[in-house]
């Protein structure tokens, strides 16, 4: 069976083309030197690492899953001497602070890499994923002291970070949590409490583990208002930086679970823990958010990143399966690539998958020029575009990455429910995108109810206004007129659903019943504007034939077979709550 291939031809093909990435770094000081031949040579590199070293680990990884024994968690055979390999090539401070012995590079080769990753292997992602996390929040809140003692290992590699939010009666609302905070002295703290579904929470690879950890201090008034955020480590550092005295933590339990079965998911018992307030007391989930956010866009490009290899798989294995006769009867049996169903779940999982690499980019992007952009207005302007996005990336990327799995699986037949074919994993994984950091729901319900108002709707305006001025540029490319056409109809439709929602979303349950279907129109439509730029830009290209058809031949299949879903949404969005709130009479 065909193994993962990393996407480097589209990978060059956005860079260079569609987004012109040298113009872009160009502007961004300190990256002035960065451009499309730099990073796609770096890329090259992560992929080969990621298709030589952690996709041959994936299958036997989770079939082997994670152990606790004597309150030592143990991870899959090779996991740890992958992530030894990953830390020594340098791939874990690709985009880390170089004050803190980081190499600086754009988010844009991070979000690439990380979908290499999490094709490859999603279980192995989340630890690096989750230790940039915990930097983001440690580099924005935390006093120098604490940066100057936990930044390096954490950017290196050498240390892991983990986030220890949810508890089993605080999930989505963490103002019900009940872990708490006590000093000590010193500026430090004594946690008491218990976590539950601690990804990366304990393992064998070594260093030290830095845990946040959202627990409430003494007198803390109940809500959310009353929550800080706190760094425990596993184990104590020394003065001298080197590691001392194992904290008061441990594993309870590893969390059996429906996938990701190589990333230790851990029950984290907090026994009197030290650890040190990162920003204001009270100001907890503020921090946080800075962390969750990165992790949203993350687990949005875990999604992608399983879609893209489950449809690699599929495709291969259609060329090669042999089954049924051809259209005119005249050939049997002949590749299932031919029967028109698979070609349809096939071009659906690479229309899905190659716009949102294309957004994964263009987002990344505006993360770059937010954060180095030497004119504030232009800073402010693509800061407002990743808070907009950031709900769209992560639900819309892990409901198609789950989606393309699952027919990817179908694709297989028979085949694809059973284990070594490797179909079934990818449905497993690919699940639980859609569920960790804020359930779906939960970011459609950020998207209706605090992105679409901000700056009075002239955010969305904002972002809705740069499409059409695309899609105007694309009015004259050869062969694309009736795609421009059918997205300029549904960014219409969207802009009227956006205005009905301004007008009702104050309604919590007109926004709730929505909220699900605005966030899919969103994206679909977001999607079509990127087959546009891609096609308009391929057909503009010095580029050969094949290369041009298939990214017009795909921005038509989008329009045509998926675009039409946003009619559908349209009309449910306008029958409003009332259908939804009827419950009481229809459930027992």
């Amino acid at each position: 069976m065909a193994g993962y291939t990393p996407p480097m031809n589209d990978v060059t093909f956005l860079l260079g083309e569609v987004f012109d990435f040298d113009a872009a770094m160009a502007a961004l000081p300190e990256y002035e030197g960065v451009d499309t031949s730099l990073a796609t040579t770096i890329l090259e590199e992560g992929g080969k690492f990621c298709a030589e070293v952690l996709e041959p680990l994936n299958r036997p990884a989770d079939e082997e899953g994670c152990r606790l024994k004597d309150g030592l968690v143990t991870t899959p055979k090779g996991m740890a001497q992958a992530y030894k390999a990953f830390v020594e090539a340098g791939w874990a401070g690709l985009s880390g602070d170089t004050d803190y012995g980081g190499q600086g590079l754009p988010r844009v080769i991070q979000i690439l890499l990380d979908e290499m990753l999490s094709s490859a292997n999603l279980s192995f992602g989340l630890f690096t994923g989750l230790t940039r996390g915990a930097v983001e929040a440690i580099s924005h809140h935390a006093s120098d002291d604490l940066k100057a003692r936990y930044l390096p290992k954490l950017i290196s590699g050498e240390w892991t970070g983990a986030m220890a939010l949810t508890e089993s009666s605080a999930g989505t609302d963490l103002g019900l949590l009940s872990t708490r905070a006590e000093p000590v002295g010193g500026g430090s703290y004594a946690i008491t409490g218990t976590k539950i579904f601690i990804s990366s929470g304990d393992h064998d690879f070594g260093g030290n583990i830095v845990h946040l950890v959202l627990a409430r201090l003494p007198g803390a008034p109940k809500g959310v208002k009353g929550i800080s955020l706190f760094l425990s480590p596993k184990f104590l550092v020394e003065e001298n930086g080197a590691l001392g005295a194992r904290n008061g933590m441990s594993v309870g339990s590893l969390e059996h679970k429906m996938g990701i079965h190589a990333q230790p998911t851990c029950v984290m018992n907090y026994d009197g823990a030290i650890g040190w307030l990162v920003g204001e007391p009270g100001r907890g989930l503020n921090a946080m958010f800075t962390m969750m956010n990165a992790e949203r866009l993350f687990v949005g490009i875990q999604g992608l990143g399983v879609g893209e290899a489950a449809n690699q798989r599929a495709v291969a294995y259609a060329r090669e399966r042999l089954q049924g006769r051809s259209a005119d009867g005249a050939r049997s049996p002949v590749p299932i690539i031919e029967h028109a169903d698979v070609r349809k779940m096939l071009l659906t999982g690479r229309a899905l998958t190659d716009a949102g690499r294309a957004l994964a980019v263009w987002t990344a992007l505006q993360m770059d020029i937010a954060a180095r952009h030497p004119d504030p207005d232009t800073r402010r302007v693509a800061d407002g575009f990743v808070s907009l996005l950031t709900p769209v990336v992560k639900a819309a990327f892990s409901d198609f990455g789950f989606e393309i799995a699952v027919m990817s699986q179908q694709v297989f037949g028979g085949h694809g429910y059973i284990r070594e074919w490797g179909m079934e994993q990818y449905v497993r994984d690919a699940r639980i995108t859609q569920i960790y950091e804020g359930t779906n729901g939960v970011q459609a319900m950020d998207l209706v109810s605090r992105k679409l108002p901000m700056e009075n709707g002239d955010l969305a305006r904002r972002f809705f206004a740069l499409i059409g001025s695309d899609l105007g540029a694309a009015d004259g490319a050869a062969d694309l007129g009736e795609t421009v056409d059918a997205v300029r109809q549904s960014l219409a439709r969207l802009e009227g659903l956006t205005d009905h929602l301004l007008t009702n979303g104050a309604d919590l349950e007109e926004a709730g019943a929505a909220a699900t279907d605005y966030l899919r129109h969103f994206a679909l439509v977001t999607y079509g504007w990127l087959w546009v730029r891609m096609a308009a830009r391929a057909t503009a290209a010095d580029r050969t034939s094949a290369s041009i058809s298939r990214y017009v031949d795909l921005a038509r299949f989008f329009t045509a077979r998926l675009l039409p879903q946003t009619l559908a949404l349209d009309a449910a969005i306008r029958a409003g709550a009332a259908p939804v709130v009827a419950y009481d009479a229809i459930l027992p």
